[in-house]
Parts: C-alpha cells; structure tokens; sequence
C-alpha cells in the first residue's frame, strides 16, 4: 500500500504524461501514438507468443487496426512478423532489439521525468 506521499495527484499525474509525451514529440526518437505504444508494451510486457489475433482481442480492435499499426512498429524496426511454424494460418508478432532499446529509453525518460516532479513536491514541502 501507498503512503499518500507516494501518489501523485491529478495535476502531477497529468504533468508527468505532458512531459513524458512531450519529451517524445522533441526527441529524434519515433512519435508513437498510443495504440501504436499498447500494442508494443503488450507485445513486451505480457506473456506471448503475440499474434495479430492475440492482439486485436487484448484491445478489442479489428484485426486490419492491428495490421496498420505493426506496419509502422515493423518499418521502425520495433517488432518483427513472421508465419506461426505451429499453425501456418496465425501470424506470430516478435520482439526486436530495436524495440527493446526503445522501450528502455521510454522507461527512462519515465523515470527521470518523475523524479523531477518528486524533487518538485520535496522542495515544494520545505519552503
């Protein structure tokens, strides 16, 4: 359980997504929408294999949304497709180094940008 110095509150919440989304939009790094982002984080995040299948029923969406949005994973490298050797008809989704390196530079860029706003509410609290 959280103490409530732990939580954020809305506006710091809603601070930290600004700045995490706007150091994405600035960085040289590729501008992910946020289906786009779900789709990847489910693919690294959560237990697989991942399937085109698999995944239009994790975020209920068509299958065609799915495809679109691997299509732009797949030309920047995040994610890999290729046949399921176990049923010809699925298609497996699988992870990439180059998505892993994103994704790591996204926690980081988590991590560092709440730290500047837990070092805000600290010395918000000593003045």
């Amino acid at each position: 359980m959280h103490s409530g110095q732990d939580i954020l509150n809305r506006a710091q919440a809603l601070q930290l997504w600004h700045r995490v989304n706007l150091g994405t939009v600035l960085a040289s790094q590729p501008d992910l929408g946020a289906r786009q982002m779900a789709i990847l984080t489910c693919v690294y995040l959560e237990a697989g294999p991942h399937t085109v299948r698999s995944l239009a029923s994790r975020l209920r969406v068509t299958k065609a949304v799915i495809t679109r949005a691997l299509n732009t994973l797949g030309r920047y490298g995040f994610v890999d497709r290729g046949p399921d050797p176990q049923d010809k008809r699925s298609v497996l989704v699988r992870r990439t180094a180059n998505g892993s390196r994103y994704l790591a530079d996204f926690a980081e860029r988590i991590r560092f940008e709440a730290g500047t706003l837990k070092t805000a509410k600290q010395s918000s609290h000593v003045a």
